[in-house]
This record gives structure tokens, C-alpha cells and sequence, in this order.
């Protein structure tokens, strides 16, 4: 038995399915998850000596790679003043700053510890500035797991929502309506049915846990533009592409400017960190100006926030990074596109899909075959090489992976197509 194997046992035990976040039990593909000692660049090393290229990136935070020289320095540094007050500081600010100065529809903002907390809070305040308590969210989509991002679809897009997951109130439930992703209609359906109710429509730019699913072209537009006739806001969950797809995150990429926006992962330099903001007046409801509560005792700590403040400079800094990872990750993407496999990327941001037919939306990633994922997933980490272990997550690239990594991996990946016959 290995390291991990009875770390994970003995993990059975302590904790459900053994894990503190679902994913990482490793049950989508049939595996036992490796335990992890450390983590350099590109690199992740598990517990029992084994090396893998890493293009999880601790679900995305990773864009410098792990342990960055400069992010590790500074945080050493500050724990030596202490980890966290419960009253505010100049590093607050300091990183409030920088959001502004690359996504300009921040004008007010509230630091808080994760992406569940920052979408969560995001839609209280749209419920609290238009007094209205609808929702619509889009099936595939994932915003946290607050109460009110954990639904599925009932027998159609006008259906009341249904949970999806147990502990959460019906009734709770019926204030979230689902539409399908890059699909106009089932929105124009809502909105005439509900549309002097809806708060907001709260939406991944990228739909990016489902596997990478791109917006149609306008498809963002017609988000902005139907909301903007109902009098509804407009929310941009970018807990997975701010700061990623360019330095404006989505909103930047597409040229879309929403009222409200989220963010995550990146923005705290791979810490717990996350923020929401946008619009002024909208923000202004938040307290202790407004009605709209919100707070958070290590909302904002030192620690996290100077793990923030050092990745948003270097990123600023170097604003080549951007062309460089796209790069490397188009030439992984078209690795898996020359053994015929469906392969969706917008920057850095890439998954596979193992389906025949074409994705845009939920159902269509649902035709997937898990199974082959699975094969797939084992032929990656045996060849030391760490993708997400599910088929509906993405594949994040890093500046750590250089150039001699990706074509290495490249390699490996071109090799699948035959060696796949015999699994």
C-alpha cells in the first residue's frame, strides 16, 4: 500500500469521502486521489516521491506556478507582523488599487474569503439595490455553494428550479431560474414571463465548470443589452477567468462590462481571497452605508491579501505573460486536436471533451463518455502528468510551464491515440 493509499484510508475515517472538497477524491475516475508534500513551478510532488507537470494549478490560482519566488518572500515576510486583526489595513487598499487599475468596473469593492462568499454576496446586493428577488442562472454553471447556486433543471428552462443538493428548502429554490447556456431564446423566455422580478442574471463569461465552454459570439451582448431592458443587473462570475484571460479578465477580453463582478483564485495569489464589486451605486448598498449586509472577520487578512498584491504586480508588470501562455496552451490544443478529439480553449483556459457531438451547452457536455475521461486520466498520471480529475473541470497552463515542458507534454499527449486502443 502507498503513502497516499493509507493516508486515504485513514482520511475515510475523519472527513466525508475522505476529502475537504469533493473533487479531490478522485471518484470520477476511479482512482485512489495521491496525497500531495510540495509543490515548485510546474511541478506537484505526492507523498510517495513522484513528480508530476501539474495543469491543475490548484484549480486555477496558479498562473506564476507554485510557491512563486516573490509571492513566498512577501508573504514570509508579513506573517512576522501578525495573521490576521479583525480591523483594517493599508494592504487592503493597496490591492482594492490594483483590481481597479485592470478591471475599471470594480469603482467599489468588498474583499471576502472565497469565490462562494464573493457570488453570494454579489447577488444579495443585486437583490438589495432592484428590491426584486428572482434570479436567473444558467444550467453547467457553477457559483459556489451557497444554497442558491447549487440547482438543476426540472422538466424545462420555466420549470421552478429543483435542488441540487439535499438540505436546501424548496421554497428557497423557486427564486432561481434556470436557462440554458448560449441559448437567447430560453432567457427571452424567462425574462417575458418574469422579467419585472428578475434581480439579476449572474453568469461564468466562460463557462468553465463543465469542462471550457465558450459564449457564442454576442451571446455576452444580448446578456448585458436584455438585462439593461429590464431593468436588471448583469453579474460576471470571474472566479476562474479574472486575471486570467487578460488582466481584465473576461470583461476585457469580450468587451463586455457588467454591473457586477466576482472574483477569485488569482486574485489571492492562490490564498483564500475573493472580491466582489462594480458599479458605485449598486455597491453603495452594501453596510454599513446601505441595508445589504455583509462582513467577515478574515475578510481581507494581511496574508492573503500580500499574496494578491505580489501576483497582480508581477502580472502588471509583465504583461507578455498573456501572449506566452496562450501560446504554449494553443499548442497543447492542437495536440489533442490532431487525435480528433473535441477541444475548446479561450487563453489559457482548455479542456477535452470525449464526445462526438459539437458543445455549447450543458446537455451537450452531458453526452460525454466519463469512462473514456477515465482511461484518459489514467494514461495522463502514469505518465507523471496531473490533469483535473473530472471531465466536466478545465486545464489551466502556468508561466512555470516552459517551453520544453509543453512540448514534452505534447509529446505524450500525441502518443494517446494509439496506446488508447489497447486500454
Amino acid at each position: 500500500m502507498t503513502k497516499s493509499e493509507e493516508f486515504f484510508k485513514m482520511s475515510l475515517n475523519k472527513m466525508p469521502g475522505g476529502v475537504n472538497s469533493s473533487v479531490r477524491a478522485f471518484n470520477a475516475v476511479k482512482k485512489t486521489p495521491f496525497f500531495v508534500e510540495m509543490a515548485q513551478g510546474a511541478y506537484i510532488y505526492d507523498v510517495d516521491g513522484n513528480k508530476y507537470v501539474d495543469y491543475v494549478c490548484s484549480w486555477g490560482p496558479g498562473i506564476l506556478g507554485h510557491a512563486h519566488p516573490r509571492v513566498v518572500e512577501a508573504v514570509k515576510k508579513v506573517c512576522d507582523n501578525g495573521l490576521t486583526f479583525g480591523a483594517p489595513t493599508e494592504k487592503e487598499l493597496i490591492l482594492a488599487e490594483l483590481i481597479q487599475k485592470c478591471v475599471p468596473s470594480m469603482q467599489m469593492l468588498r474583499l471576502v474569503s472565497s469565490g462562494t462568499e464573493a457570488v453570494m454576496s454579489a447577488v444579495r446586493v443585486a437583490r438589495g439595490y432592484t428590491k426584486r428577488e428572482k434570479i436567473i442562472k444558467f444550467i453547467g454553471c457553477y457559483h459556489g455553494h451557497s444554497d442558491g447556486s447549487l440547482m438543476k433543471a426540472g422538466s424545462g428552462v420555466l420549470t421552478e428550479a429543483i435542488p441540487d443538493s439535499a438540505g436546501i428548502p424548496k421554497d428557497y429554490a423557486k427564486f432561481t431560474l434556470l436557462a440554458n447556456y448560449n441559448d437567447e431564446n430560453s432567457v427571452k423566455k424567462i425574462m417575458e414571463q418574469y422579467g419585472d422580478d428578475i434581480a439579476c442574471i449572474v453568469v461564468e463569461p466562460v463557462a468553465a465548470n463543465m469542462g471550457v465552454v465558450p459564449p457564442k459570439p454576442d451571446f455576452l451582448k444580448f446578456l448585458r443589452n436584455i438585462t439593461k431592458q429590464y431593468g436588471s443587473l448583469l453579474i460576471f462570475d470571474e472566479v476562474i477567468t479574472g486575471f486570467r484571460l487578460a488582466l481584465g479578465g473576461a470583461q476585457e477580453y469580450y468587451g463586455i462590462e457588467p454591473d457586477l463582478s466576482t472574483f477569485g483564485k488569482i486574485v489571492g495569489g492562490g490564498m483564500p481571497l475573493a472580491v466582489y464589486g462594480g458599479r458605485k451605486d449598486v455597491m453603495s448598498c452594501v453596510a454599513p452605508v446601505g441595508a445589504v449586509y455583509q462582513a467577515g472577520t478574515l475578510s481581507g487578512n494581511p496574508i492573503a491579501v500580500t499574496a494578491g498584491i505580489e501576483t497582480l504586480k508581477f502580472l502588471i508588470e509583465n504583461p507578455e505573460i498573456y501572449s506566452q501562455i496562450d501560446k504554449n496552451t494553443s499548442i497543447l490544443e492542437k495536440a489533442y486536436k490532431q487525435l480528433g478529439l473535441l477541444t475548446h480553449r479561450v487563453g489559457s483556459l482548455m479542456s477535452v471533451f470525449f464526445t462526438e457531438k459539437p458543445v455549447f451547452n450543458y446537455n451537450d457536455v452531458a453526452t460525454c463518455d466519463t469512462n473514456k475521461f477515465a482511461k484518459y486520466f489514467d494514461y495522463m498520471l502514469k505518465n507523471k502528468i496531473y490533469v483535473a480529475p473530472s471531465q466536466f473541470e478545465s486545464m489551466f497552463v502556468s508561466v512555470a510551464h516552459t517551453d520544453k515542458i509543453i512540448e514534452q507534454t505534447a509529446d505524450i499527449i500525441s502518443e494517446y491515440d494509439t496506446i488508447s486502443n489497447k486500454l
